[in-house]
């Protein structure tokens, strides 16, 4: 075996192409490489992508909801719109309560009518 781990029966184009590139690779040292420079662009956060994908499922939630849920509140089970609640006062009563209600008196009693009043009558 050769030191690049190979049988010897390798062919000659191969054996050359093998001495020409452990040449190059001796050739280059230390002093011919330069110094790693900064990346440039600006740096993206993997938290990111995540936030915007949360962000995004949230607004897409809200107006499915919106969407699906309002016309339950402006409509009736017969699919006609609800009536509108009476409006009410913007200022709160500071009125005296109401007295209290007084019982219900019976009425006099008032005579039944006859059997006769009620047919009736025919031509």
């Amino acid at each position: 075996m050769s030191e690049y781990g190979t049988s010897s029966g390798a062919t000659s184009v191969e054996e050359r192409l093998r001495a020409a590139l452990a040449a190059r690779a001796h050739a280059v040292g230390p002093a011919d490489l330069r110094p790693l420079s900064p990346p440039a662009g600006r740096v993206r956060s993997r938290r990111t992508p995540v936030r915007r994908a949360v962000v995004g499922g949230t607004a897409l939630a809200a107006v499915a909801a919106l969407v699906f849920l309002t016309p339950a509140f402006f409509t009736t089970r017969d699919g006609h719109p609800a009536p509108t609640p009476p409006a009410r006062s913007p200022h709160p009563s500071t009125g005296t309560p109401s007295p209290a209600p007084t019982p219900a008196v019976p009425s006099p009693v008032t005579p039944t009518p006859t059997p006769r009043a009620a047919r009736p009558t025919t031509p």
